[in-house]
């Protein structure tokens, strides 16, 4: 079982965490873990799955296109009623693309589950707009408390 000992608070600006782990499938489950710890640390348990698949779902990608050893899972919670989900990868010319697979395709539904679950969702070039080093592929979801 991996730790989460390294899941870090803001300590400015709106609440959240962030955590860096290697970039490999096992990182999906911290990425579960921190969605759900962190959406229970601000009273909204009744959304911490739905945030917990979508962060995992960015992860997923993020495992199978970008490259580096590692990402940075952020969850943050930027107004009262809004969670922000992040992924941050040093694959700056590999953007997230949303497709429809073929019904025997046993992968690339991530995307159609973020966009299905998400208000929004989109992504942010980081680094130099000349030689960007990475990108943040982020979603955000509505939420009440």
């Amino acid at each position: 079982m991996t730790s989460m000992t390294a899941a870090r608070p803001r300590r400015t600006g709106h609440p959240g965490y962030n955590l860096t782990k290697p970039r490999q499938a096992a990182t999906a489950q911290d990425a579960r873990r921190l969605a759900r710890v962190a959406l229970a640390a601000w009273g909204l348990d009744d959304e911490a799955a739905t945030a917990a698949l979508v962060l995992s779902e960015l992860v997923a990608n993020a495992v199978r296109h970008a490259w580096g050893p590692s990402v940075r899972i952020a969850v943050d919670l930027p107004t009262a009623d809004r969670v922000r989900l992040a992924v941050v990868d040093r694959a700056a010319r590999r953007l997230p693309e949303l497709r429809v697979p073929a019904p025997g395709d046993t992968t690339g539904r991530g995307l159609l589950l973020v966009e299905e679950c998400a208000d929004r969702w989109g992504y942010d070039l980081l680094g130099s707009g000349i030689a960007p080093w990475g990108k943040r592929v982020w979603a955000e979801l509505k939420v009440s408390q």
